[in-house]
């Protein structure tokens, strides 16, 4: 039986389907992890990014600093502060917070500059007041690039709650911390490919919810790139055999 065999026949065994420590209790609880991470997140994130975005201060210090963040060893930051607050669900929460708040926060600072100012401006002419443009005119127009920016989030963070738990936690790693040591590739394996299925749901969860947000019109208005095929003048070369007419 080779390792994938191995998965397909661990993954179908009923035995690990119920009881503690099954497929759907570690399922249940990364998710809730994963959720507890993505809304920490968006809330510190989306109103900072709505208001970059929507008034242009402070984009030269969050921006780069939020690049810092990309650039940060999430499992070297989980250790780190695991020896400083111990064991437990503090340490990789805080981390993967700090994973997840740079794509939320550009995807939102992104999404509302890139409304065509004449857009705005024209809301503004209307009796918008600034609050008026920010909710009813910026955020539904940005709403397709802030929903890409959580869904690079989600993505990023249900694959980095599998490493963290060997502090020890629950969540769908326990079936790789839990094979290692008994060298059961079966069981490792499949805690993967449920992880990997996870992701792949999520994600076109978030593909379908990007495009029940975008705005109709956006879609409407959208200028198709046609045209006119030109005919070239061809030029007349001059020969000694056959002069120009």
């Amino acid at each position: 039986m080779n390792p994938y065999t191995g998965a397909i026949a661990w993954l179908l065994d009923p035995a690990h389907w119920t009881g503690d420590g099954s497929i759907p209790q570690r399922l249940t609880e990364h998710i809730l992890y994963c959720l507890i991470t993505l809304v920490i997140a968006m809330i510190i994130a989306i109103p900072a990014g709505l208001y970059i975005g929507h008034t242009g201060r402070g984009r030269a210090i969050v921006v780069p600093f939020t690049g810092a963040l990309r650039a940060l060893p999430t499992l070297g930051l989980v250790i780190l502060l695991a020896l400083w607050l111990g064991l437990g669900l503090i340490p990789p929460l805080i981390a993967l917070v700090v994973l997840a708040i740079p794509p939320i926060l550009a995807g939102a600072y992104a999404g509302v500059e890139s409304v065509d100012p004449v857009t705005r401006d024209a809301a503004t002419a209307t009796g918008f007041t600034a609050w008026g443009v920010l909710t009813r005119v910026e955020v539904p127009l940005a709403l397709p690039l802030i929903v890409g920016g959580i869904r690079s989030a989600t993505l990023q963070v249900i694959a980095t709650w599998t490493v963290a738990a060997y502090l020890p936690l629950g969540g769908l790693g326990r079936f790789l911390y839990d094979g290692l040591p008994v060298r059961n590739y079966a069981e490792m394996l499949g805690g993967s490919i449920l992880v990997i299925l996870l992701a792949l749901v999520v994600d076109g969860l978030f593909a379908l919810t990007q495009r029940f947000v975008t705005p109709k019109g956006v879609i409407a208005g959208r200028v198709r790139d046609v045209r006119t095929p030109t005919r070239s003048t061809q030029r007349k070369e001059r020969t000694w055999f056959a002069p120009e007419a």
